[in-house]
């Protein structure tokens, strides 16, 4: 027996939505039903459902970043002295609440975290770089710095059906 993943609750029209919104989210709905061929209030019905059931979280437009003057992307990896204390739960509370943190994951491997960091210039990553050296219980913090960016995209590959 097939176990029934979320996804696989998703028809083709759905995905179809999916793929339209996640490339323009500023679409309407009276153009996402043109190009799917649809009436206006099933589709609307549909992308509401989409919306409710989790499937989009939010709507936003990808801006560039070296246009608004955030010259350095970086990688960082950091670990914690000691993994059975309540440090990192304060660190992901304060990480949460950083403009410049884009990105944070707890991983697996050598390192606790990755984040991926933005600042306007080297000085502005090396202050950044000091606050995180001032929570208390990291033991580690290495820089990857991006030299070129060859592809930046936050969409999700959406098959027609699984």
């Amino acid at each position: 027996m097939k176990k029934e993943t979320a996804s696989s609750t998703l028809d083709a029209t759905d995905r179809a939505i999916l793929r339209h919104v996640q490339q323009d989210g500023a679409l309407s709905t009276p153009q996402l039903a043109e190009r799917l061929a649809l009436s206006v209030t099933p589709c609307w019905r549909r992308l509401k459902r989409l919306q409710d059931d989790g499937y989009i979280r939010d709507y936003q437009a990808n801006l560039d970043r070296r246009r608004l003057g955030l010259d350095v992307l970086a990688y960082v990896s950091l670990s914690f002295a000691s993994v059975g204390n309540p440090q990192p739960n304060a660190f992901e509370a304060l990480i949460g609440d950083h403009a410049q943190v884009l990105a944070c994951h707890k991983i697996t491997g050598n390192a606790d975290y990755m984040l991926v960091v933005v600042a306007a210039n080297l000085d502005h990553y090396s202050q950044f770089v000091e606050w995180l050296r001032a929570i208390p219980g990291i033991h580690t913090i290495h820089s990857n710095l991006a030299l070129k960016e060859v592809k930046a995209d936050s969409r999700l590959p959406l098959t027609e059906g699984d």
